[in-house]
């Protein structure tokens, strides 16, 4: 039986299964080839711990801006729509196949939000 995300090892378990789809996808692994590292790859899921812990705990853990390493990525290697297509399935996917309550909807709802708000920002429309 499925429960919903409660803890920050719930949101960790999330954000691993997340970048094992990204690292390994042909569409999307380019973005992500700083993090081959398993130093690197294990200090940004923390950060991302951190940012998730605050949306769905209002922890405070997230103090940075995450727009901002977007934008500048997308100006090295450019989003484009199906990008943003692969990384909501593959969000909404790990959530719907570990979680089931409150926090995974508003997960998923944040996480549409967001590359809602960054696809207005990167794309040349």
């Amino acid at each position: 039986m499925k429960n919903d995300i409660v803890n920050r090892k719930d949101i960790y378990l999330i954000v691993n299964e997340f970048y094992k789809k990204l690292l390994t996808d042909e569409n999307m692994k380019h973005f992500f080839e700083k993090f081959n590292q398993t130093n690197e790859l294990e200090k940004h899921l923390q950060i991302l711990v951190d940012f998730w812990d605050n949306i769905l705990f209002y922890s405070g853990t997230y103090q940075r801006n995450a727009m901002l390493p977007h934008i500048e990525l997308n100006k090295e290697k450019p989003f484009k729509e199906l990008h943003f297509n692969i990384w909501l399935n593959y969000f909404h996917q790990i959530i719907d196949e570990n979680y089931i309550g409150n926090n995974a909807n508003i997960a998923k709802n944040r996480a549409t939000s967001i590359a809602t708000i960054m696809k207005l920002k990167t794309l040349n429309y």
